[in-house]
């Protein structure tokens, strides 16, 4: 009787280990939805030395806000699909440079192409948790009246892009 009370502890440490290792095995992070929630109404500092605040989009429509850094190699890997994104959709992509250095920042975008319609910079972060954001790179979608209509954690990927574009479309200027 005693074996079967041993077993019990064993067979459940195995259960936890085959579902932990499934999570592991692919850790892809979900896109999702964050409604009724307002971008915040910081005012970043640009590359132009007009501040920029997301709150309400400083285009009149929806836009789309990439955080990103030169440090981030998920960045690197996602620019290709911020590229796509901002040529579908001219003016409704912005960047947050995102605790880098300017001069990083700069290099990454003159060695990758630069897509943004504008760049905010957020050395300090702080802007950066304002939004919500985990980890970049992360994209929030913007209304136009600065409710954050929907956020993509981690790099882009088609299925992303495609997202993003039908959201930029679907959510008419003011």
């Amino acid at each position: 009787m005693k074996r079967w009370l041993a077993i019990v502890p064993v067979g459940v440490l195995v259960v936890f280990g085959v579902i932990a290792a499934g999570q592991l095995i692919n850790p892809e992070k979900g896109d999702f939805k964050r409604n009724l929630r307002s971008a915040p109404d910081t005012a970043f500092p640009t590359l132009d030395s007009q501040p920029l605040t997301f709150a309400p989009s400083p285009t009149g429509g929806a836009i789309a806000v990439n955080l990103f850094a030169s440090w981030c190699a998920p960045c690197e890997a996602e620019h290709k699909y911020i590229s796509e994104l901002s040529a579908a959709h001219p003016g409704q992509v912005f960047g947050v440079l995102y605790k880098d250095k300017l001069e990083d920042g700069l290099a990454f975008l003159d060695r990758l192409g630069n897509p943004y319609t504008r760049i905010a910079l957020d050395p300090d972060g702080q802007g950066g948790l304002d939004f919500g954001l985990t980890g970049v790179p992360e994209t929030f979608v913007i209304s136009a009246d600065g409710e954050i209509i929907d956020h993509v954690q981690g790099p882009l990927n088609e299925n992303s892009v495609k997202k993003i574009g039908e959201a930029l479309k679907g959510a008419p200027p003011n």
